[in-house]
């Protein structure tokens, strides 16, 4: 009997240790392999994308899938469900009241606040590749809106609460139209949210290309007060204008956005009066709670250490270090224009406190039941900690297909056909090279996405 305990034990062990990006690695593979059909087929099957916990993650992946294969009503469709998901979520506190007493797995995975953002970059991505610019803005804006109600949970001066890049895209589309006026603003927008926010919480420096947007937009408002302004804060005192027949915005969506994995902390309990304080004196972690019951005060009091898991990213690093357009003996070097990954790692960051508290209550919880067990009858303590144990798991699920970084450049072109050469760099200086041809109309912009799958060996923090 004991025997046959152990063999199922050690088998929940295995498969609760199992991360849920093992757990999707089919997909991901196949993904990161750019076999996109059979991808997509592997994400319909899945159990796990399946699963009502995961309606979200199925939503965004269908839509990001389906964007990369050109499908772009398809994958709106997709990213629409997602953002209503959003939208609509309510809480559903039987899941959450079970998630104290084994782990947060069992709750409906309401996405990350960066997930919540970058579906609504790809619907206005979408619509750019119809040539949809109204639609587009559109989602740009809904993109702003939900990042001030999302960033409006906390308060934390260092919170993510502005992004650069829709301002930058929303004034690429603008100038799209010819509606100067609107283009100043939100590079200008931009340009301030860079050098406010993106170079302090994510090391990221206003592009030179908006720069040079910006001082365009600027001469063709009107605005030459601003635009001396301008030049004159970049250091650009011999700046012209440059009219053009046509533009090409090239975006480059480089490497994979980080996965989630499973650390663990060992915590010891110091009790106060009616405060239990957790603690770890090496990492210097310390939280406490009040516990006003007596029984469970009794519990917490026996125990001297416990292990708390809890969720974090893990990078995968870019393999490709940079990239280029050559276009009629000129170079364009694409610029870093949003790091995802450091998103990620700034939105988890920034509810961490909470999932500390959430992790240690559930774990508290479960040590409190185990203890009473023990007191009425020791074999069955012995199992409800074997039970606490193998069910003790953070919340891995994640969008695993998001990319690292994504750069750009704004290549100028002539009426009628144009070749172009799009080189990526390695990390050893070798160089890979293709070719690409746009056939643009006069005073058009084209949009053109290329996804580079590589990555490097991934790196924990």
């Amino acid at each position: 009997m004991l025997k046959r305990i152990s063999v199922i034990s050690t088998m929940m062990l295995l498969s609760a240790c199992a991360s849920f990006y093992e757990g999707t690695y089919e997909y991901n593979k196949q993904f990161e392999e750019g076999n996109l059909d059979q991808a997509l087929k592997t994400l319909r099957s899945n159990t796990l994308y399946n699963r009502k916990h995961a309606q979200f993650l199925s939503y965004v992946n269908n839509g990001l899938l389906l964007s990369v294969m050109g499908r772009y009503e398809e994958s709106n469709s997709y990213f629409e469900k997602a953002y209503l998901f959003g939208e609509d979520y309510r809480m559903n506190y039987a899941r959450e009241a079970a998630s104290y007493l084994t782990n947060p797995t069992v709750t409906i995975y309401r996405g990350e606040d960066h997930e919540h953002l970058m579906l609504l970059y790809y619907k206005a991505l979408n619509f750019l590749k119809m040539e949809r610019y109204e639609e587009a803005l559109v989602e740009c804006r809904r993109l702003n809106i939900r990042l001030l109600q999302l960033a409006d949970r906390y308060n934390s001066p260092e919170r993510y609460r502005r992004d650069a890049f829709i301002h930058n895209l929303m004034g690429i589309i603008y100038q799209a139209s010819k509606d100067w006026n609107n283009a100043f603003i939100a590079y200008r927008n931009a340009l301030e949210i860079y050098e406010e926010d993106y170079r302090r919480l994510f090391d990221v420096q206003p592009p030179d290309q908006l720069k040079v947007d910006l001082l365009t937009a600027a001469w063709n408002t009107g605005f030459k007060e601003e635009f001396a302004f301008y030049k004159e804060q970049f250091g650009w005192d011999d700046f012209i204008v440059q009219p053009s027949d046509a533009d090409l915005i090239f975006l480059w969506h480089n490497g994979l956005g980080p996965v989630k994995d499973e650390w663990s902390v060992n915590f010891m309990i110091r009790r106060s009066g009616d405060m239990f304080v957790f603690y770890n004196d090496q990492l210097g972690m310390s939280y406490g709670f009040p516990v006003t019951n007596e029984d469970e005060r009794n519990s917490l009091s026996s125990i001297e250490v416990f292990r708390v898991a809890f969720p974090r990213y893990v990078e995968r690093p870019q393999l490709y270090t940079s990239a280029r357009i050559s276009f009629e003996g000129k170079i364009y070097p694409l610029e870093l224009s949003e790091n995802v990954n450091r998103i990620a790692f700034k939105s988890l960051q920034d509810r961490m406190m909470l999932e500390f508290s959430k992790a240690l209550i559930r774990v508290a919880l479960k040590k409190a039941a185990e203890h009473s067990a023990r007191k009425e009858d020791e074999g069955l303590g012995a199992i409800v900690g074997m039970v606490n144990a193998l069910t003790e798991k953070a919340d891995t699920r994640n969008w695993q297909t998001l990319p690292h970084s994504i750069y750009y450049s704004r290549i100028p072109l002539t009426e009628g056909t144009n070749e172009t050469r799009f080189i990526l760099q390695l990390p050893n200086g070798a160089e890979e090279e293709q070719t690409f041809s746009y056939r643009a109309k006069k005073e058009q912009t084209l949009f053109h996405t290329f996804t580079s799958l590589e990555s490097r060996t991934p790196r924990r923090y």
